[in-house]
């Protein structure tokens, strides 16, 4: 079970809007479940269903159960460090020299690498803010996919990384997240990305290796951070920044022609003063 955006071979996929019909029909996906009668794609097969987001809600509570609470099958290296308040779900992995501090959570079939620092308090494999708007309010999609941290990452206290909804949520190799981090569901960082405090990434976001982002930076969701790029503090990034680029302001550009936008409107009250 996959969204349309990470499907593969084999994987069953849903898709409950015309605007996504042809993503996903043509996607890697084996199996679509939609909700309309459509010709079948060579070497797919169609589910037809009047509620996808219902069904697929069904395929996730039969193949993923919610296990209450259960704690088996955790593999913990010998060498790692678990604080006794911290809080391992079921199936969850934990590599060697890793450090887990106190009041830690972390949820079903989460993988933790190897010589990874947790702070107090954070929270990972939380489920996926992915809602549905119905007439009596609004239907949850079930989560059954995991977080991944690589080898040698440290992230800081009372951060909180959101499980994917159906792949994994992948914090690269390297990556350092200050305090009160959120990364959303399905988002991707790479190799030694640098994240400051209070900054908040949507779900289905990709950011590449080496990326910095400093203090209340915003992104939304199913953008792509280029390689090497930089966003300064108190940014909100709503489209895609290409590799190397600094961009700054809301909505985020290049930094330099923000800053001359930013000269330009303080010489206005002396603009105004001798006209």
């Amino acid at each position: 079970m996959n969204e349309i955006h990470v499907v593969t071979p084999g994987d069953i996929v849903f898709v409950d809007h015309p605007k996504y019909y042809d993503k996903a029909l043509n996607s890697a996906a084996t199996i679509v479940l939609i909700n309309k009668k459509v010709d079948c794609p060579d070497g797919k097969a169609l589910l037809i269903s009047d509620d996808p987001f219902r069904d697929f809600n069904k395929l996730t509570q039969h193949f993923v159960p919610f296990n209450a609470f259960a704690k088996a099958n955790t593999t913990i290296a010998t060498t790692a460090l678990i604080h006794p308040t911290a809080s391992l779900g079921n199936e969850v992995v934990v590599g060697e020299n890793t450090v887990i501090h106190a009041n830690v959570s972390i949820g079903d079939r989460c993988i933790i690498g190897d010589n990874v620092i947790i702070h107090a308090g954070t929270v990972l494999g939380g489920d996926a803010f992915y809602y549905k708007r119905r007439e009596a309010g609004y239907d949850k999609l079930l989560s059954n996919g995991r977080v991944v941290i690589e080898d040698q990452v440290e992230i800081g206290a009372l951060c909180t990384i959101d499980r994917g909804v159906s792949g994994d949520t992948t914090i690269g190799h390297g990556s350092k997240l200050d305090n009160q981090v959120h990364i959303g569901h399905d988002t991707v960082l790479g190799r030694h990305v640098l994240i400051a405090s209070q900054v908040g990434i949507a779900g289905c976001v990709i950011i590449e290796d080496n990326v910095k982002l400093w203090g209340q930076v915003g992104v939304r969701s199913d953008v792509k951070l280029g390689e090497g790029c930089e966003v300064m503090a108190q940014s909100g990034v709503s489209k895609d920044i290409q590799p190397g680029q600094a961009v700054f302001g809301s909505p985020a550009i290049n930094a330099k022609e923000k800053f001359k936008e930013l000269a330009a409107l303080r010489m206005l009250p002396n603009l105004v003063k001798k006209l």
